[in-house]
């Protein structure tokens, strides 16, 4: 009997040495580990099905954000509309005292892609936030060109005896000697190429060899003998009048200035013909205003009366058929 006690208190001994209470702590492990797992999807439920201090906590910021972003874009449209008061009194009041040609409405279109705002895509409120960008990027942009008109317009102000003489305000030739006037803008068929082509200038038909005067004071900035010339300008005069001003003369017989020469209103520089692309004696006249062709006719009403401007345009012919610019 007492071997058989022996035998058995010797397993057990074997057992324990064995580890077998290892496999005990490994299930309080489990049981812990599965309590911890469940805890936490109680929790994740409880978020989203309770509305904990947290959640309120967020959503109060957000309401906050909102607001504040219908603030900037109210104070976006007061300086906005401002601007716009501005620009308009530079457009139709300033640079009308000035003679100054007013910019195009579409140098006030958006000036960033859409790309710009890619990396707001996606938010909760990205539209609200896009929006916003955008009436400040244009409101930036515009009050950045208006600041560049209102120095200009400044140092016009400082030059305005220089610069009553410099724009080109009167007529390139004696307008006892025009035959026919053609209009500025765009051609519905070119007499040469037939094609429709924009007509940057106005073209003053008359007699070869009628003298061409410069319409201001200026610098001759370029001159191009040409007399063989079939297409293009053929002999042309380029007059550097200053403060955003040129004036073109083409299509010339003969030129009586060269580069650099200083010219003054009214001074013979050159006399009518028919080079380059041209099929008739005529003078081809621009007006060039900040890189960019503007209409002559808004120039020569300058030294016109109503009447004399009222039988011009009854005269003005659209389709021009003499020359290739």
């Amino acid at each position: 009997m007492e071997s058989g006690k022996n035998s058995t208190a010797a397993n057990i001994a074997r057992q324990e040495q064995n580890g077998l209470p290892l496999i005990g702590r490994y299930g309080l492990l489990r049981k812990l580990l599965l309590g911890f797992i469940i805890i936490s999807i109680i929790n994740v439920v409880f978020s989203y099905l309770v509305y904990t201090p947290k959640m309120y906590g967020i959503e109060l910021d957000n309401r906050e954000m909102v607001i504040k972003y219908n603030i900037l874009q109210d104070r976006i449209r007061t300086q906005q509309s401002r601007l716009d008061d501005i620009k308009h009194r530079d457009r139709y009041v300033y640079r009308a005292l000035f003679s100054v040609e007013a910019d195009t409405e579409s140098e006030l279109e958006a000036p960033y892609a859409d790309d710009k705002y890619a990396a707001l895509q996606g938010d909760r409120y990205a539209a609200l936030m896009t929006s916003t960008w955008k009436q400040i990027d244009r409101l930036a942009y515009g009050t950045y060109l208006e600041s560049q008109s209102l120095d200009l317009l400044q140092i016009l102000a400082k030059n305005e005896e220089r610069m009553s003489l410099a724009i080109p305000a009167v007529w390139p030739i004696d307008r006892s000697a025009l035959k026919a006037f053609y209009a500025f803008g765009l051609r519905k068929s070119h007499p040469i190429y037939h094609t429709r082509k924009m007509h940057r200038g106005v073209d003053l038909s008359c007699k070869t060899g009628t003298p061409v005067y410069a319409t201001g004071d200026a610098v001759v900035e370029k001159v191009e003998n040409h007399p063989r010339a079939r297409r293009g300008y053929g002999s042309q005069i380029v007059l550097n009048h200053e403060f955003g001003y040129k004036t073109r003369y083409a299509h010339l017989s003969r030129i009586l200035v060269r580069p650099g020469e200083k010219v003054i209103r009214g001074q013979l520089i050159g006399r009518v013909g028919s080079t380059g692309g041209s099929t008739g004696p005529h003078l081809h006249y621009e007006v060039i205003y900040m890189s960019r062709n503007v209409n002559p006719i808004n120039y020569f009403n300058k030294n016109m009366s109503s009447e004399e401007y009222r039988t011009l345009m009854e005269n003005v012919k659209y389709n021009a058929d003499l020359e290739s610019e």
